[in-house]
């Protein structure tokens, strides 16, 4: 059973809950000791004075803020207790706002609240159903183990989560920090259309399970395979750049790879960003020449022996039958429909794409009043 690390009261309005806070997440990275090379004799990290290199008693060290060269303001361990935000042990909720509102690099640890106690079980569910079915979440500040945090208290199928906050000052602003950024937005064109077909055929529901900390296996694995004396396996180079110059080139093979092979990544030749080698990628370019060329002698040939239609009017061109559609996967629909220049296809859905290709639409669900 997990042990509360902080226990206090939430309190909202004049509604107040006993609760306790408990750790959300556990750390799986692998732990190294440090020891001396040749050695099994382990190294330790000692307080040495460093003017003297004498080791330092625990309790002979005070906290100095430095205001000149060499010069600073001592401050007792104390002092600090003393002046520690808000002693009590409440968690007081001030504002309640929209949680798409709150910018996600705002958030920091992730942590469970659990009433205790059977008896304020009531008024935990209570918070808790609100919370869910407004969407908010409550806005709390907080002292833990001689900190202040601000703090969102939000709403999951069971428990209240709290997620502490940075500070305003604390985050930076990327205009001021990053070096590049884009000047403006990526205009509409075969680039942005393919793109988003990429993501289409990539979309799904998020599953947690299905990613893996893949870094910490391997250094699991060199473990062992260093105690059984055995070869160690070598990292694979990092993808180079994709060049602009072949970026359709590029999106066109990671659109191919996500179709025939799933959702095993958009990346063609093995790369996690779909760039390729320049040999890979002239090998590629002569293919689809060759290719395109093929495809036109044969269009011309077939036009040649086609007898000629009278002049009439257009016909009209059928469109495809929805069990031909539904056989096609979405991003292959996404594509017809980009061909067909369908109005709304980059918000549609796969049996709405299905729809609009077939010329049928679906009947809107009826909806009953609460």
């Amino acid at each position: 059973m997990a042990r509360a690390i902080w226990t206090g009261v939430i309190t909202f309005g004049l509604v107040s809950v006993p609760v306790g806070l408990f750790t959300a997440t556990a750390d799986h990275t692998v732990h190294f000791h440090q020891l001396q090379r040749g050695t099994s004799d382990r190294i330790r990290n000692r307080r040495v004075n460093q003017r003297t290199g004498k080791e330092v008693d625990t309790g002979d060290i005070v906290k100095g803020y430095e205001v000149g060269d060499g010069e600073y303001v001592v401050v007792e361990p104390e002092e600090l207790e003393e002046i520690a935000p808000g002693r009590s042990r409440t968690l007081d909720i001030t504002d309640f706002v929209d949680l798409d509102r709150i910018a996600p690099v705002y958030f920091d640890r992730t942590y469970y609240l659990a009433p205790r106690g059977k008896e304020y079980l009531k008024v935990y569910e209570l918070l808790r159903t609100a919370l869910a079915e407004t969407g908010k979440v409550g806005v709390a500040t907080f002292v833990m183990r001689n900190r202040q945090y601000l703090t969102a208290l939000r709403a999951e199928d069971e428990v209240l989560v709290l997620q502490t906050l940075h500070w305003a000052d604390e985050v930076r602003d990327p205009v001021e920090e990053l070096p590049e950024l884009p000047s403006g937005r990526v205009g509409r064109g075969k680039e942005l259309d393919m793109a988003l077909s990429l993501v289409d055929a990539l979309s799904g529901d998020w599953d947690p399970t299905r990613y893996r900390d893949t870094y910490q296996e391997k250094v699991r694995e060199l473990v062992r395979a260093k105690a059984e004396g055995e070869e160690v396996a070598v990292a694979e180079e990092a993808p180079q750049a994709t060049n602009v110059v072949d970026l359709m080139e590029v999106l066109r093979g990671s659109l191919e790879q996500a179709k025939g092979g799933g959702k095993q990544g958009a990346a063609g030749s093995g790369s996690a960003d779909g760039s390729r080698t320049p040999a890979s990628r002239k090998k590629a370019t002569e293919k689809k020449a060759a290719e395109k060329k093929t495809t036109e002698k044969k269009a011309t040939r077939k036009k040649a022996a086609e007898p000629r239609k009278k002049a009439t009017a257009p016909s009209r061109r059928t469109p495809p039958k929805r069990g031909e559609l539904r056989e096609l996967s979405k991003a292959e629909l996404y594509e017809r429909a980009t061909d067909q220049d369908i109005p709304g296809r980059s918000k549609m859905s796969r049996e709405q794409l299905v729809d609009a290709l077939s010329g049928t639409r679906s009947r809107p669900k009826k909806t009953t009043a609460a």
